[in-house]
């Protein structure tokens, strides 16, 4: 693949994730208030799924056409400055702290709203907002560490 194909995929990848946390914290959830408890447990458990199934395609993209162009277009590690260690390192951070919302707060709100525990289940809703706003900081980090390339 040539480098504008890698990169354009790269920063779609990074779009639809960066863009997706940024809507739904600063969009989605400050709307949700005109819905009752209930309702708002029930949207979070639809976006969540729709959105995490993005991300589930969005995360390999981009870590698979970022190592494409740093090895093979760029020459690897040693050939590229620091922006990209950097950009590398909160990637995979983003990625780590990703998978921990999957299989940790998602799994147990999926699981609580099973269970109808609408407590639980907002309990998780929280933690899950908390380390995506993490993720958004970490993305919005990166896409500036990004136009110093």
């Amino acid at each position: 693949m040539t480098l504008g194909i890698l990169l354009a995929l790269h920063l779609l990848g990074a779009v639809l994730w960066v863009g997706g946390m940024a809507f739904a914290l600063l969009v989605l959830r400050p709307s949700l208030s005109v819905l009752e408890p209930p309702q708002r447990l029930a949207l979070h458990a639809q976006v969540f799924r729709r959105f995490f199934l993005i991300v589930w395609h969005a995360m390999p993209v981009l870590l698979a056409t970022g190592y494409a162009m740093l090895f093979g277009v760029l020459g690897g590690f040693a050939g590229v400055g620091p922006a990209v260690h950097v950009m590398h390192l909160l990637g995979l951070i983003m990625a780590v702290i990703f998978l921990v919302i999957f299989f940790g707060p998602w799994r147990a709100m999926r699981a609580a709203m099973a269970a109808q525990n609408r407590d639980a289940a907002a309990r998780a809703v929280d933690r899950i907002r908390l380390l995506i706003q993490i993720n958004l900081a970490l993305g919005a980090v990166t896409v500036v560490v990004a136009a110093w390339v």
